[in-house]
């Protein structure tokens, strides 16, 4: 719920991969919340890199909100990558490295199971099926909408 109103219902898997909005996204869980440009149908702009993905109907040339689970960056060797960065941060967490990563001027979340220390130049990689898009609210009151039951 966000200021009284229903966001979205469903299990919390669905909510977690699928969130409705920026809201839902950040309420359920750590996310990488990029503001992007959806170019056409399974191709959107994030940070002026184009990344594939698997999202339709959201028209040409479109700003939306994309999601990215920290689980779901995949850093690789820079070369290797879409976008390149380096990291900034690191906590080791038990079962996983939670890194932050600074590329394109956004700082991503970064959990994974491999280490990369602070200072290495890194690639950042995401699986098409991973980046979730979502319509960019024009205001905050747009952000708590009412969902029919």
């Amino acid at each position: 719920m966000n200021q009284g109103y229903i966001q979205q219902i469903g299990s919390p898997e669905s909510i977690y991969n699928e969130p409705e909005n920026a809201f839902v996204a950040d309420f359920i869980g750590d996310s990488n919340i990029i503001p992007a440009t959806m170019i056409e149908d399974k191709l959107v702009s994030i940070l002026g890199t184009r990344f594939a993905c698997v999202d339709t109907g959201f028209g040409k040339n479109r700003p939306v909100d994309v999601v990215i689970r920290p689980e779901d960056v995949i850093l690789v060797e820079p070369a290797d990558g879409i976008i390149q960065g380096v990291v900034t941060h690191l906590i080791f967490k038990g079962v996983h490295y939670e890194m932050e990563v600074m590329a394109g001027g956004f700082e991503w979340l970064v959990h994974s199971t491999t280490l990369f220390p602070v200072g290495k130049e890194v690639g950042i990689r995401v699986d098409p099926f991973n980046i979730q898009i979502m319509n960019k609210p024009e205001s905050e009151d747009e952000e708590a909408v009412i969902i029919d039951i």
